[in-house]
């Protein structure tokens, strides 16, 4: 028996010399750690109220974060496997590494921090919290992103995106800053925006080749200090310069209607 912030921590004694306790920072050694029982383990140790944890050895491992509703904070060593938080409500996950596909899939609150770059279907229909990524995403990030009650969703990414990017949007924001671009350069991912019909996308310089059903202009000053707050954060988390960052004309693209397939359908 171990002892956690609130309460007595009962693990399993397979996992028992898995956690080491420094202060108030409770260390998982998660190395060849199957994600089933890597997550058992998880889950136990939010149930003892342990409000920072630290895991050291993943490699691919699933499902990190899933479902929990907790406050803590978990700081990841490694690279993390597919559903890194997904459905999660409240916890803050850092991830020091890049971490792999659908990281936040359908996430309902919390905030998902990554020191690298993240695969495919980041965000994928997040309806609240926060993920900020210092570098690139992969394919359908963003995708079917939407608002749920009083929850947005919000996504910051330093690099840029690949193909159908925000494609389906209905809510929330998403800003790219471009950072790995030079001047005036474009990214070359297709079919940015398509199907999307609410929401907002923000960009640092005309980043992208939009799809017919979107428009774009440039960010106002309602749109900037949304802007700049999401800058600041990402640069408090990352080192960069936020007046550097901030330096350049952000965009604005919104949907053209909130029925782009109108005319396929009967009803």
């Amino acid at each position: 028996m171990l002892l956690g912030e609130n309460k007595a921590l009962t693990l399993d004694p397979k996992f028992v010399k898995r956690v080491k306790i420094e202060g108030d920072v409770h260390r998982v050694d998660a190395e060849g750690l199957h994600y089933n029982e890597l997550n058992q383990l998880l889950r136990a140790i939010c149930s003892a109220g342990v409000k920072k944890v630290e895991i050291r050895g993943i490699c691919g491992q699933r499902y990190i974060g899933t479902d929990l509703d907790s406050d803590m904070q978990i700081d990841i060593y490694g690279t993390p496997g597919n559903d890194l938080g997904a459905f999660m409500n409240g916890p803050k996950i850092v991830v020091h590494g890049n971490a792999q596909d659908a990281c936040g899939n359908t996430m309902n609150d919390g905030l998902i921090v990554v020191h690298g770059c993240t695969g495919d279907l980041t965000g994928h229909s997040m309806r609240g919290g926060k993920i900020l990524v210092r570098d690139g995403v992969g394919y359908r990030v963003g995708i079917h992103m939407k608002e749920y009650q009083n929850k947005k969703p919000m996504l910051v990414i330093g690099g840029v995106a690949q193909d159908f990017f925000a494609e389906y949007m209905a809510g929330g924001v998403a800003l790219v800053l471009g950072l790995n671009m030079c001047g005036d350069e474009k990214c070359v991912a297709r079919f940015v925006g398509t199907g999307m019909h609410g929401g907002v996308l923000y960009t640092r310089g005309e980043l992208f080749k939009l799809s017919e059903g979107c428009k774009i202009t440039k960010a106002g000053k309602r749109d900037m200090r949304i802007i700049e707050g999401l800058v600041r954060e990402f640069c408090g988390y990352f080192g960069y310069d936020p007046s550097v960052v901030l330096g350049r004309q952000f965009f604005k693209v919104v949907p053209l209607s909130k029925r782009p397939y109108e005319k396929l359908y009967s009803h």
